[in-house]
């Protein structure tokens, strides 16, 4: 059944990037096809980026409600890119290689992410509104320290955080598309190498302890990939707060079952359809008259406060 159901995901997959590609082609296709390809791939490496890290976080704290960008990753993000404005300048900030840039974000939110959110995890995996307060404090700060450097530095400078900080489907950087996407491919290599300890580490820290398995290990581990995956997201498309929870959500009513070898392609697919549907919808259907991201988290918003009153019912 499973199996079937991922067949018809990648169908509709492909329908959809026939159509985002072709619909309102006009003029020269050595021009259409690697401007929109370019902007295609940045859409699928961002879907599978974001659910596959949603996964991973909702595996490691043993809940489906809670996601990178809810306990804080995205307000994380926005902090060290203020920073990075703040201290730099604005100009500096354009005139470092992209590439460079995009490396240093990555090893900063790595760290960031270890020291803030490892440690929670590993005191309050079985605290769920623990969980969620802490995280709604750290962001809370995160915001706070931004907004602080937001209001210090020139407002000329301000427009470069402006446009980095917000999701932008319509534009995509294609010059770190090729990092981006090795990025991606060796951290999911990683996560289907753990797809069988990820199973294990869902059962809780004593039934994997008892299966052989270091629960400590497991999830540092997960960690450092939901920081690399969040960081390739962020960078090509800027933070999605809800994202990830919609499209994980989904896989568990599309495939419903405990296993990561069905549960990592199946939101993946999700995912890009979402991302890559959605987006063609809008640019070509509806002429960009709603921007995804915001159709995105505001669905979302709605969904994570469900799960979260269906949580507290329980």
């Amino acid at each position: 059944m499973h199996a079937k159901r991922l067949v018809a995901l990648a169908l509709i997959l492909a329908v959809c990037c026939f159509a985002y590609m072709t619909m309102g082609a006009k003029g020269n296709w050595s021009f259409v096809l690697p401007f929109r390809g370019g902007k295609l791939i940045a859409l699928i490496l961002v879907g599978v980026s974001v659910s596959t890290a949603g996964v991973l976080f909702q595996t490691i704290t043993q809940n489906r409600i809670l996601t990178p960008s809810i306990i804080g990753f995205d307000a994380l993000y926005v902090m060290l890119l203020t920073g990075a404005v703040f201290f730099l300048g604005g100009h500096g900030y354009v005139q470092l290689p992209l590439i460079g840039l995009f490396l240093v974000n990555v090893g900063l939110l790595v760290g960031a992410s270890l020291i803030l959110f490892g440690s929670l995890l590993f005191q309050t995996t079985h605290d769920l509104m623990r969980l969620i307060l802490t995280g709604i404090i750290f962001g809370t700060l995160f915001r706070s320290l931004t907004s602080f450097m937001q209001r210090m530095i020139d407002p000329n400078e301000y427009f470069v955080i402006q446009v980095a900080s917000y999701a932008r489907f319509t534009w995509v950087d294609t010059d770190l598309l090729l990092i981006a996407s090795a990025l991606t491919v060796l951290a999911l290599a990683a996560c289907w190498r753990m797809r069988f300890r990820l199973d294990v580490l869902a059962l809780g820290h004593d039934a994997a302890i008892n299966l052989g398995e270091n629960p400590k290990r497991g999830q540092v581990q997960a960690l450092i990939l939901v920081a690399i995956l969040v960081s390739v997201s962020k960078a090509l498309v800027g933070p999605v707060a809800f994202l990830g929870l919609v499209v994980v959500s989904i896989a568990h009513l599309v495939t419903p079952g405990p296993y990561h070898s069905v549960l990592l392609p199946s939101s993946a697919l999700i995912a890009a359809i979402t991302l890559v549907g959605g987006q063609t919808i809008l640019e070509r259907v509806l002429r960009l008259s709603t921007p995804l991201s915001v159709v995105i988290d505001a669905l979302g918003g709605l969904l994570f406060l469900a799960l979260l009153l269906k949580g507290l019912r329980k």
